[in-house]
């Protein structure tokens, strides 16, 4: 059952509705044939590969993502980081001092600036004690004006999952968009939401090559949502938001799908020995289960031990500042060599 409630048209910003996205050159003339002469763009005709202004649709790069996950390219939007497509879904849906979102803290971070620079209220919903989301204060919490719901699954900084029929409730009976950040999804045994994008018309799942791919100095993020939620926010995306460099290496990257997932099972491999490796050190009170690439732990003073591994030359993130996150650390997963290395430090600290 779809979401009843819901009605993309309803949340649109009026301004968005009416607006005329900017043509650029390059959308009005899509064809680079080599044999054309190309004087529209105000481009230096000198080619030294980045002369040229890059596709602004990214449509390579879609149609490898597209035959990938099994999508139509026309359900992709590229932005320059996953920051940037969480942007724009505010800034197409939002209404600056009227409207609202839900967030579930502790989680990332970003979600709450993104509100604060579009000025939008912000209505925090923690999470229970298993970090897992309350549904029912999340719905009771929700009014006609609080437009997006967003979910971190893994979850940032505390790694698990949440619950499917949970999400699915979520999803159902919330009346606005639900934005599932799946950044972590690829260390995860749980399945995409992106596979039910066609079940929920109010859903976006968005995606990044920082995490899996090994691609975080790139900048790619991905949104995957309905054609009609698509093409709202390529209407207000800058003509060209991904770089031509960025495209390029994407495409080389996502030509070696037998490599990343090596790499994604040895990343899980170490998070299983990290796991119960700190499972061992006396001040470490516990260890939470993860899904994504790194592990939260409770420590018995995460200032103190945060500050004696700077002083070992190893940075890891203290979380104690969070909610439901007292003397946490975020240990991110790292090579053999550097995890070996966090374990030995750790047990010289007394």
């Amino acid at each position: 059952m779809e979401n009843q409630l819901f009605n993309v048209n309803n949340l649109i910003r009026e301004n968005v509705k009416i607006l005329k996205p900017y043509s650029s050159a390059r959308d009005e003339y899509k064809e680079m044939s080599p044999n054309m002469v190309f004087l529209d763009a105000n481009e230096n005709p000198f080619n030294n590969g980045v002369n040229r202004y890059p596709d602004p649709q990214q449509l390579s790069v879609k149609d490898v993502l597209a035959q990938q996950k099994r999508i139509l390219k026309e359900n992709i939007l590229l932005g320059n980081g996953s920051d940037e497509v969480l942007d724009l879904i505010f800034r197409a849906f939002c209404e600056p001092k009227k409207d609202s979102i839900i967030t579930l803290p502790p989680t990332y971070g970003m979600y709450g600036v993104l509100a604060n620079i579009n000025n939008i209220k912000n209505i925090e919903i923690e999470l229970e004690d298993d970090f897992q989301p309350n549904v029912d204060d999340i719905l009771r919490a929700a009014h006609t004006h609080t437009k997006l719901l967003l979910l971190c699954s893994p979850n940032n900084p505390t790694g698990n999952n949440f619950d499917a029929q949970s999400i699915e409730s979520l999803i159902k009976w919330f009346g606005g968009i639900v934005v599932i950040d799946e950044a972590y999804i690829d260390f995860s045994e749980q399945q995409s939401w992106l596979y039910r994008l066609e079940e929920f018309p109010n859903l976006i799942v968005t995606q990044t090559l920082s995490k899996a791919y090994g691609m975080a100095g790139i900048r790619l993020g991905i949104c995957y949502a309905s054609k009609e939620i698509i093409s709202v926010l390529n209407k207000i995306k800058p003509p060209y938001n991904v770089n031509e460099l960025t495209q390029q290496k994407a495409l080389d990257r996502l030509s070696k799908p037998t490599e990343i997932q090596q790499e994604i099972q040895s990343i899980i491999k170490q998070r299983n020995w990290l796991y119960s490796k700190l499972e061992t050190i006396s001040y470490v009170e516990n260890v939470y289960p993860s899904d994504a690439n790194f592990i939260l732990a409770k420590v018995d003073d995460a200032t103190k031990r945060y500050t004696e591994l700077i002083n070992k030359g190893i940075v890891v993130r203290n979380r104690t500042n969070q909610p439901l996150c007292k003397n946490c650390l975020r240990f991110t997963v790292g090579s053999q060599y550097e995890n070996m290395k966090l374990i030995n430090a750790l047990k010289t600290l007394s």
